[in-house]
């Protein structure tokens, strides 16, 4: 019995052994894998393969069903800036820009622009619950199956464009931080 009990500890103590060694090593490759410098230019890249609407094309026209059940036509918008934001509820930065929305962009340019926040891939209820539990009051529309997202992008939310006026993009951004914000106010005030 004491041949076995003393074999059992080594055991233990061999995986235990085994588990700290596993650790070291995960937390050394951690710690010191290298840093790639192109890594950001890459993401970069990609970013830009998924972007089929660039600065200087007229927007492509479409027509969203609006949470409300009206229906918003983006070319009957023309003669006023159209912010145009592609989002969805599970989107972290996507929910950060819908928070800066009513006080950074709505109560700030009021009826001088066009604020067009769509939800992409998702469905009536989720977004319901969502807008609900954050207090929005501002219109939504709906594309749960992306036919509006797809003329503009393949990847990637959230995604702003100020339309300027005249159809034509002044301004595409990807992801939200307070960079995109600040490029977001210059484009609208100098479509405005």
């Amino acid at each position: 019995m004491a041949i076995k009990m003393k074999h059992k500890k080594r055991g233990s103590t061999m995986t235990l052994v085994l588990m700290l060694v596993a650790l070291v090593a995960l937390t050394a490759v951690v710690v010191f894998w290298p840093v790639d410098s192109t890594a950001s230019a890459t993401e970069q890249d990609d970013v830009e393969a998924t972007t089929l609407i660039h600065v200087g094309d007229v927007a492509p026209d479409f027509t969203v069903e609006m949470f409300d059940g009206s229906r918003v036509t983006l070319s009957e918008l023309r003669g006023k800036p159209v912010l145009l934001i592609f989002w969805a509820t599970w989107c972290p930065p996507c929910r950060a820009e819908m928070s800066h929305l009513q006080q950074g962009v709505i109560d700030v340019y009021g009826d001088r622009i066009t604020v067009l926040p769509i939800s992409r891939g998702e469905e009536r209820s989720t977004v319901e619950n969502f807008l609900q539990r954050m207090g929005y009051t501002f219109l939504v529309g709906l594309d749960p199956e992306q036919e509006v997202y797809r003329k503009y992008a393949t990847n990637y939310i959230p995604r702003c464009l100020v339309i300027g006026s005249d159809g034509v993009v002044d301004y595409v951004g990807v992801g939200y931080d307070e960079t995109v914000a600040e490029e977001v106010r210059q484009a609208l005030n100098a479509a405005l």
